[in-house]
């Protein structure tokens, strides 16, 4: 829902400017704009409507509280809104609410318990600007696991802010350059990881973290962030307070958390549906939601002819059983390569994770029945599916026997020996040197040798893998599921889900991701989660309550397009071409030219490099449509 934006101690022509910003979001919010400007000159603050709950002008934004004290101009939903609302009406804190939106009953909570204590009442997913017009102080907000975004930063001589960076981009005076010791991370990674952004000055609020500013608002020296929630802490605490019942009471457990969170999620005033992707967490929310409705619940996937890449019939299969009302589209390999010139501007900065394309058109598809769509992320982080973490506590059982000060100096003579020509033993050489399970991880995304050295600049930023104590949780495998919670997952997935909906006005609610099941989880032994090398055991358990097991028992396809076959041929091949000319590239001054043409060549004649080729592409896209300007 929405979009927000807004800036502080700004020189400019505030109302053309804040304009200007609320004009890029309009996708994020085509229902309604407004604005607001404090008396004294220093604050302003823009919002994008995208009405959810309470469609008439009494959800209005920005808002004011009652008192006149506090403004807010905030994206998201907050679940409990009617729990925390009838507590204020019992406490007598309020006497009566002038409608029925989240953002009225947030405001009053602020007003009555502080910023901090109201946030921590709140279940849900949110960004949000709220301006204290007492005390002058600017506070941002952004929900525990980072499911909406907020940038902000120094333009200028101006404080900006904006759930869009390009909104960032078109203010009057900015001129903030490449922040180039990103890019390395981005080459690994395929995105940049918060707090950092492709440009120096400005910064990803990092979730469950407060971010205030006071008066005279001037640079980020003044900017104070600290968290009001950590999956950290979170996970930490559910470690060492581990779920004691058999497993059948985990999964009821389990069961009901999910359930409750289904049903508050379930809550608008506009048509809700579901994203069916015939996996275990999609099909686990479906048939949540079906088993508390009282109709059809409209669920939505897209296939494709391309034989590997389809799951759309058993999707058909799972929709026919729960008795949901089914809408599928199959996609054509023209439709998935219109999408390619939107990426740069739908996601305002570098982002390479080639599934962007799927959920762009499952979402575009969707909207056109709902405005609301549940999605089954984060089962996998959160309740240990993704197979490379059997594979990591694999290949660490079979390593560890070998002392590190051997393995290390094997690790580079494979490395730098003629068997790196192949990319299996270049792997294990990256591999070989690692120096426990966590290492080993995030060694995994730097198995290439080139990587490092696509761009020009070395940057070595600290970020949040590097700096991870392995040890923080007893387990191997549950610490490199936390990593993924604290990265890849908001960094990633959420960033992937957002931009891809939200560009299609299209509101995506992730239940798996509530407070009370992420706490949950945590509690949970790692033989609760995996047999074998079968993950998600729990969520298993819950699911085939309602599906039949023989029905999901079947090699996982993935959300996925086969973008390295497209590449290769005519149209996609001289787009690419394009983006790589020697001479382009050296102008810019930024990639490595002959590394950049030897991982497209290598590409090209052995298939070498796709995951890497991607990344730089999706680079150079971006900055060739001058997002950067």
């Amino acid at each position: 829902m929405c979009g927000i934006a807004g800036f502080c101690n700004f020189g400019g022509d505030r109302k053309k400017n804040i304009e200007k910003m609320k004009e890029r979001m309009y996708h994020r919010g085509p229902d309604a704009g407004g604005s607001f400007f404090s008396r004294d000159g220093q604050v302003t603050l823009g919002h994008r409507r995208l009405s959810i709950v309470d469609l008439s002008e009494n959800g209005a934004q920005p808002m004011t509280s009652h008192s006149g004290r506090y403004v807010i101009a905030y994206n998201g939903e907050i679940y409990n809104y009617r729990k925390i609302a009838a507590g204020l009406l019992a406490e007598k804190r309020v006497s009566a609410f002038r409608g029925s939106s989240d953002t009225e009953v947030l405001l009053e909570a602020v007003e009555s318990y502080g910023v901090e204590k109201a946030i921590s009442l709140c279940k849900g997913m949110f960004a949000m600007a709220l301006y204290d017009q007492k005390e002058q102080i600017l506070y941002l907000v952004r929900d525990r696991i980072g499911e909406k975004p907020l940038y902000y930063g120094q333009v200028g001589g101006s404080f900006a802010f904006a759930s869009d960076i390009g909104c960032l981009t078109l203010l009057d005076g900015f001129d903030n350059p490449i922040n180039r010791d990103v890019l390395d991370l981005y080459f690994v990674h395929g995105y940049i990881p918060a707090p950092y952004s492709i440009y120096q000055g400005i910064y990803k609020l990092e979730a469950g973290n407060i971010l205030t500013l006071r008066l005279p608002y001037r640079g980020l020296e003044s900017v104070r962030c600290a968290p009001y929630w950590s999956v950290k802490e979170a996970a930490k605490r559910g470690q060492e307070n581990p779920f004691s019942g058999s497993p059948k009471e985990a999964a009821d457990e389990l069961e009901r958390l999910l359930t409750e969170s289904v049903r508050e999620q379930m809550v608008a005033d506009v048509p809700v549906g579901a994203f069916l992707s015939a996996g275990i967490d999609s099909s686990t929310i479906v048939a949540l939601m079906q088993s508390l409705h009282h109709g059809k619940v409209k669920s939505f996937t897209i296939g494709m002819e391309e034989k590997g890449y389809n799951e759309a019939v058993y999707a058909r299969e799972i929709a026919d059983h729960l008795g949901t009302e089914h809408t599928e589209l199959y996609i054509t390999e023209a439709d998935a390569k219109a999408v390619i010139p939107k990426l740069a501007h739908m996601f305002g900065e570098p982002f390479a994770d080639s599934s962007q394309i799927p959920t762009y058109l499952v979402s575009k598809m969707t909207r056109e029945h709902v405005t609301v769509s549940l999605s089954g992320d984060g089962g996998d982080e959160l309740f240990c599916g993704y197979t490379s973490y059997a594979s990591v506590e694999r290949i660490w059982n079979k390593m560890k026997s070998v002392p590190y000060f051997i393995r290390r100096p094997c690790s580079e003579l494979v490395i730098h020996s003629p068997l790196a020509r192949k990319p299996i033993y270049r792997i294990k050489g990256k591999l070989l040197g690692a120096k426990g399970p966590s290492d080993l991880y995030i060694c995994s995304y730097e198995t290439d040798p080139l990587t490092r050295k696509i761009s020009l600049t070395d940057g070595n930023c600290d970020y949040k893998y590097s700096e991870y104590d392995p040890k923080y949780l007893r387990e191997a495998t549950h610490n490199i599921m936390l990593m993924d919670m604290l990265m890849y997952h908001p960094d990633d997935i959420l960033v992937k889900v957002d931009r891809a909906a939200m560009a299609v006005s299209l509101e995506t609610r992730v239940p798996m991701l509530d407070k009370d099941v992420v706490e949950f989880a945590w509690t949970l032994p790692i033989e609760y989660n995996r047999e074998g090398s079968v993950g998600k055991k729990v969520l298993r358990d819950v699911l085939y309550r309602y599906v039949p097991q023989e029905m999901m028992e079947r090699p996982k396809k993935g959300f996925s397009i086969p973008i390295e076959k497209w590449l290769r041929q005519p149209q996609l091949k001289a787009w690419a071409e394009s983006l790589l000319e020697q001479k382009t590239l050296e102008s810019q001054g930024l990639l490595n030219a002959d590394v950049v043409r030897k991982i497209w060549t290598d590409f090209i004649d052995r298939g070498e490099w796709r995951i890497q080729i991607w990344y730089v592409l999706m680079f150079q896209e971006w900055l060739m449509q001058g997002e950067r300007l």
